[in-house]
């Protein structure tokens, strides 16, 4: 028997026997013994899901019955297989995305409207702020003029401020400025380092006290896990920077093209399955640059309501006219000029019903602008994003544009689509002109964690021929070695694809779980099950203040990020979960019992009846069928 499958089966025969063994009660649980935080492992700086005392070890070995019956072992030949004599990672580490997350439907999530008294509490509240700080404007004016006079005119010059333009940010964020912005250090991976502050002006200034806090961090976009000061692509950073130092020293057009800016291009248009692509040195500039080298004046743009900031901006350059839908209904008069939607929507947690656009597509002739900032590295089971999670092909979206920052732990975006529109893009978007070209170490990372996606195939014979890139499949698998730079010395668990997949994989099993558990619980959770973006609606702004601070006080502390107004809409105030591969599954416990607990005292399970919650024991002990089930 081959080593590898006989590591394998006693692995998974010793998984079996424990998993029964606890379910049978023969094995004394954290739960028996009483409520401790170290039922979740203990918070560190790694971020490393190839160390080896990393949160992937600490999974499999709290729950291997579970990743093993629902992550099969992958098929993987022979001659791209790790040498697992002296890895840190075992045979049954590599493992494959279930059958039932390769692919995606758009079955929308129905969306529960909160009691009648939650929104007219929800309108109170804001009424009574506005009328407070109304009253404390005009007495502040008449009584206290040295405090107010940025408000008003004085000696012949108007006020620095519009009070009513100035209005909500004075006397509604201003109250909740202590849940935002916090200052953090170290790297945000798995968990986080902030810099506690405080206040004694009521949130108008801060003064750091001189000590930190490390939290759960579920807040940061790391979906893939690869920020990390350690491991295969640090290393390969820190190689770059000592062949090339920190900056490309220009823009694109002029002296700052090197030969990693054209690998990395040529390495996104693989990975992406089209022929060309430009990278920038922003992803906000990516789209406010592009769109305006794209569509002009006589041009109409339709574009979902909920779309970024930086595809407004973009438009509203370009002089084109634009036409605005609902969020995700059907687009009027597609059979004119530009359609741009997002892949996967940063606040909503929802994604673009793309099978039903491409039959629009097909019908109107339109040309397609998809955003995948957030789905691409997140979604489908190479990580290529929407096109990929539905099965479309992504040559028939005319562009396809994205950011590194959110998957693959590095900065900057790029555009992608057929070679004359990307060559046109090279020499009439602003962002080649203006933008610093992007700089080599973060080149090297982009290059570094994509190719650790995909997969590095070993150099071809001098003699081989390369097929045309028509014949290419959509998905071409292991990028070609002649691809990355000739220095780059990448550990065998990357380059053989093995460790992406395991992180595509995680990170598929943590969405599912949080998104469907939460919704177990009865909250109102909106978005797609498989999205990484977890929006749990709190609907008041008093208990969005809460929230954040609840789940910062916790033995184990959890930091989030919370939304309202004018980023959300005024009644649906938001905590956002943003999930990682770096999760293990006690984080994820962690975070429903932190919920859960914060919801009852909040009174934020509005979406089920009492009779229909499950009880978080309940969601943790079934997490495999709330997982797998559709």
């Amino acid at each position: 028997m081959d080593p590898d499958t006989s590591c394998y089966e006693s692995s998974l025969s010793y998984s079996t026997r424990r998993i029964h063994y606890e379910l049978l009660g023969k094995v004394t649980t954290a739960k028996e013994n009483g409520p401790t935080p170290s039922s979740t492992p203990a918070l560190s700086f790694a971020s490393s899901i190839t160390d080896p005392d990393s949160e992937d070890d600490m999974l499999e070995l709290t729950l291997p019955w579970l990743v093993l019956k629902a992550f099969p072992r992958p098929r993987i030949p022979p001659h791209l297989r790790p040498d697992t004599s002296n890895s840190v990672t075992a045979p049954m580490k590599t493992i494959a995305i279930p059958v039932h997350i390769l692919l995606g439907s758009h079955s929308s999530i129905r969306r529960t409207d909160p009691p009648y008294y939650v929104l007219l509490s929800t309108y109170v509240s804001y009424v009574v702020l506005i009328v407070i700080g109304h009253m404390r404007d005009w007495f502040g004016k008449r009584f206290w003029r040295e405090s107010y006079k940025h408000l008003m005119p004085h000696d012949g010059y108007a006020a620095l401020n519009s009070d009513f333009d100035s209005f909500y940010t004075r006397r509604l964020k201003t109250r909740l400025d202590d849940c935002f912005s916090r200052p953090v250090t170290g790297v945000p991976g798995r968990t986080i380092v902030l810099l506690d502050r405080a206040t004694d002006d009521y949130n108008n200034t801060f003064k750091f006290t001189g000590t930190h806090t490390r939290a759960l961090n579920v807040s940061s976009y790391n979906y893939l896990g690869f920020a990390q000061a350690r491991g295969g692509c640090a290393d390969a950073v820190e190689d770059g920077i000592r062949r090339y130092g920190v900056n490309a020293g220009g823009t694109r057009l002029e002296c700052g093209t090197l030969d990693l800016h054209i690998q990395a291009e040529s390495l996104v248009a693989r990975f992406l399955g089209q022929e060309d692509a430009l990278v920038t040195s922003m992803g906000f500039a990516t789209n406010s640059t592009t769109i305006p080298a794209l569509v002009g004046k006589g041009c109409l743009v339709i574009s979902d309501e909920f779309n970024h900031a930086s595809i407004r901006y973009g438009v509203r350059l370009s002089g084109a006219s634009v036409r605005m839908f609902k969020h995700n209904d059907d687009p009027p008069a597609l059979e004119e000029d530009l359609g741009c939607r997002r892949g996967l929507y940063s606040m909503e947690g929802s994604m673009v019903n793309l099978l039903e656009i491409m039959e629009l597509k097909r019908r109107y002739k339109f040309f397609l602008y998809v955003d995948e900032a957030h789905s691409i590295g997140a979604l489908g089971p190479h990580g290529r994003g929407v096109a990929d999670y539905f099965g479309v092909d992504p040559r028939e979206i005319d562009i396809l544009m994205g950011t590194f920052t959110k998957s693959f732990g590095a900065s900057g975006g790029y555009i992608s689509g057929s070679k004359a529109v990307i060559d046109r893009l090279r020499l009439r978007s602003h962002a080649g002109t203006y933008c610093e070209a992007i700089a080599p170490a973060v080149l090297v990372q982009i290059i570094a964690s994509m190719g650790s996606i995909m997969g590095i195939s070993p150099p071809l014979p001098a003699a081989t021929t390369v097929v045309g890139q028509e014949l290419v499949p959509v998905h071409p698998g292991p990028a070609p070695a002649e691809m990355l730079p000739s220095w780059l010395n990448l550990p065998p668990i990357l380059r053989d694809g093995s460790e992406g997949l395991n992180r595509l994989r995680r990170l598929a099993f943590n969405s599912r779980y949080l998104a469907r558990g939460l919704r177990k619980l009865g909250f109102i959770v909106y978005g797609h099950t498989d999205s990484p973006i977890v929006p749990l609606l709190i609907f008041n702004p008093g208990k969005m203040h809460l929230f954040s601070h609840m789940m910062l006080r916790r033995e184990t502390p959890i930091v989030v990020v919370v939304v309202a107004y004018p980023a959300t809409p005024l009644v649906t105030s938001r905590v956002r979960f943003c999930l990682s591969a770096a999760h293990t599954k006690e984080d994820i416990d962690e975070v429903l019992r932190a919920c859960d607990e914060i919801g009852d005292a909040l009174d934020l399970k509005h979406g089920l009846s009492m009779s229909e919650r499950w009880t978080v024991d309940q969601v943790i002990d079934n997490c495999l069928e709330i997982v797998k089930d559709d």
